[in-house]
């Protein structure tokens, strides 16, 4: 059975003591993809650049954000040969969100936050859409007790990784200047400002929604944040949207596991293991090793807000 990736040493470490700051970075890099976005895609529109637009997104955040980001590079919910882990990572770093080892810190200190009985707001997405939106597109969390987090060498040492992690902005360039040679300054608006913040956009709002109160199947003893399942969003968000099942089967490379519960990246996963290009696919655990959940339920009740109440 696989074992879920824990990066995090919480000891000593408080996820509801500290203070939400402004990333500096993170921020300009977001606001100059929506305002080039806002401002040209009207007047550079071609059914051309907008089936750009859709396909490479799609293609990024399932095959790359999905399946290796989060399944292959965060969770290591299935096994595959380098070559093919290092091209789903790098189809992750074209979404544009962050590098491979950003990725990693974001996902994982949150993930803690969330399991532990108490969590600061920002971590847990209580405070409402709009400022919600604020905090995770332009603000990070400054922890007065801070976790450690050790990424494992196969990563760390990685030569792949460590060059992905230090330009992966600068691969939206060399996106650019290949579209503009194809199909010129509308394949860049389109293919580059739109489809990133359209991106980073999607990626948050289901992160919002699938941390929420909603439908699930499962919780969590003890954690702060029981995830919800978004049924109806299976295609659209690669079957990230069954964060519930997530959450009770991190070891798990298939999210939709109920009936009904579309799951692209799992498809993907299995016409890859019958090319010989992925194998130890991850599912959930056997039910005698269920201990650590509490099943059956049909909706995630409101969690109280831990920051308010300290």
């Amino acid at each position: 059975m696989r074992k879920n990736v824990w990066r995090i040493d919480g000891r000593d470490a408080n996820a509801v003591k500290g203070h939400v700051v402004w990333a500096p970075a993170k921020s300009i890099w977001n606001t100059a993809m929506f305002v080039l976005a806002i401002t040209f895609a009207p007047s550079h529109f071609s059914w051309g650049a907008f089936a750009l637009f859709l396909a490479l997104s799609y293609v990024t955040l399932l095959l790359g954000h999905s399946l290796g980001m989060h399944r292959r590079l965060i969770h290591k919910t299935y096994d595959c040969p380098k070559s093919v882990e290092r091209f789903l990572v790098w189809l992750g770093v074209l979404v544009g969100m962050a590098g491979p080892f950003g990725i990693l810190r974001i996902h994982d200190v949150r993930d803690w936050a969330q399991r532990e009985p108490q969590c600061h707001d920002f971590f847990a997405h209580r405070r409402g859409l709009w400022l919600d939106a604020f905090w995770q597109l332009h603000c990070t969390f400054r922890f007065s007790s801070p976790p450690r987090f050790v990424i494992e060498p196969q990563f760390a040492q990685d030569p792949w990784y460590r060059f992905m992690e230090a330009t992966w902005p600068l691969h939206q360039l060399m996106l650019g200047t290949i579209f503009y040679l194809i199909g010129g300054l509308d394949w860049v608006v389109w293919g580059v400002f739109v489809r990133v913040a359209v991106g980073v956009t999607s990626h948050w709002v289901v992160t919002y929604f699938a941390h929420n109160p909603g439908p699930g199947h499962w919780t969590v003893p003890g954690a702060a944040v029981q995830a919800s399942n978004l049924p109806g969003w299976g295609f659209l968000t690669h079957g990230e949207c069954w964060h519930n099942n997530h959450h009770a089967f991190p070891e798990s490379a298939r999210m939709g596991i109920g009936p009904g519960e579309l799951d692209p990246g799992w498809l993907i996963l299995r016409a890859l293991e019958k090319m010989g290009l992925a194998k130890n696919l991850g599912v959930p655990r056997a039910e005698d090793m269920r201990d650590d959940l509490e099943g059956a339920r049909s909706t995630v009740t409101m969690r109280p807000s831990a920051t308010q109440a300290a």
